[in-house]
């Protein structure tokens, strides 16, 4: 999506991570996907929780938490899964981002966005690129492009290429409700169950 096109587009997309709320411009959201089976990738970051199957495609998937400094914590029935289209130097990266679950589609004017605070803030100013106060409530609108450095983007593509014969399949929830997605050739993997 251009820029202008971005610009005429208000809406932004909330969830959660733990007590605080986020929000992503919707240009960047192509998808919501319940929790379901991740595929371990060896030696891969501590914040990459593997990669999952999206129609044919290998998409990478990063624990958000963990990517912006947050502790990791164990899913809920409500963890989704947001499906980002990343635009970096010209080329698209797609990754899936683990969320804590997700809160509703908003509208925000820009001159309803306040800049974030300069002290005292406990994540990176250069992925909070404003606050919307919400009714009682604050919410930070998260650039998704700059949580990813280029290293992390090189990684991101690396995975992306696939890795399958060395992968390793756990289970990432209660599979009975997920809404499976996974539609590739899974003979090479081992799946663990990592509960009943």
């Amino acid at each position: 999506m251009s820029e202008q096109a971005e610009t005429v587009n208000k809406s932004y997309l909330s969830f959660k991570l733990g007590k605080e709320e986020f929000a992503a411009h919707t240009s960047k959201v192509l998808n919501i996907l319940e929790r379901q089976e991740i595929t371990e990738v060896p030696k891969a970051p501590v914040y990459m929780k593997g990669v999952i199957n999206l129609r044919g495609t290998v998409l990478p998937v990063i624990d958000t938490r963990v990517k912006i400094g947050m502790p990791p914590v164990d899913y809920t029935f409500d963890t989704c899964i947001l499906v980002l289209d990343i635009v970096i130097d010209g080329e698209v990266v797609q990754v899936g981002a683990i969320v804590d679950s997700v809160q509703a589609v908003l509208e925000f004017e820009d001159k309803e966005i306040q800049p974030p605070p300069s002290i005292g803030s406990k994540y990176k100013s250069e992925f909070i690129t404003g606050i919307i106060r919400k009714d009682e409530r604050f919410i930070m609108i998260m650039d998704v492009v700059k949580i990813f450095s280029i290293e992390d983007i090189v990684v991101l593509k690396a995975v992306n290429g696939g890795n399958k014969g060395q992968t390793k399949t756990v289970n990432a929830g209660n599979k009975g409700q997920t809404k499976t997605v996974n539609e590739g050739n899974e003979d090479q993997t081992k799946t663990e169950k990592a509960g009943k």
